[in-house]
Order: C-alpha cells, then structure tokens, then sequence
C-alpha cells in the first residue's frame, strides 16, 4: 500500500479509483456520492493527479471506517465495465487467496 506521503508523488497515466478496507478487512471503493461501496462498478473514476489527490484527500478525511485509503489503477472495457488494473486489485476483488480454517 502507498503512503500519503507518496501519493503526492503518483502520476496517473489512466482511470484510477480509490478504494480502501474495513475494520473487518471488506474491500470498498470511494463513489461519486462520497460514500463507500463494496461493488466496484460504484466507484469513482478519476483520471488526472489532481482528481485523483482530492478524492484521496476526501476519503481520508472520511471517518466512515475506511482503512488506507489509496488510489488505484483500473481499466475500463470496451462495454463500460469496469476491471481491476494491475495484479494486487484484481487479487483484493476476489478475495483471499488462502484457505480459512473451518470453524465447528
């Protein structure tokens, strides 16, 4: 994950979202209504640094439960769906990548 501090730094070079978790470890995007959804079809896409930054900026100053916030890269397909941009969200979308234990 990016620090704040880093993501001054972050160029985006394409459509980009921020997402964070949840105390209980539940993946969720910032949307347009400045709120937090788990659908990532939600989300808010921005697509310059500036955009990007603010977004950030206001999901963090959000006091919702969302746990490091930070932007995100996705691609937008052909029909409009959005998909997770590199290797780390599309594992994130799809949940753990672990067996749990059972409980009894």
């Amino acid at each position: 994950m990016t620090s704040p501090l880093e993501q001054k730094k972050i160029k985006i070079t394409g459509p980009s979202i921020v997402t964070a978790r949840t105390w209980d470890g539940v993946v969720i995007y910032r949307t347009a209504g400045k709120d937090w959804s788990t659908d990532l079809s939600e989300a808010a896409i921005v697509r310059a640094a500036d955009e990007a930054r603010a977004l950030l900026a206001e999901s963090m100053a959000d006091d919702l439960g969302a746990i490091g916030p930070y932007i995100a890269p996705v691609e937008i397909g052909e029909d409009g769906k959005i998909e997770p941009g590199n290797l780390r969200e599309q594992i994130r979308l799809s949940g753990v990548t672990i067996g749990l234990p059972v409980q009894a």
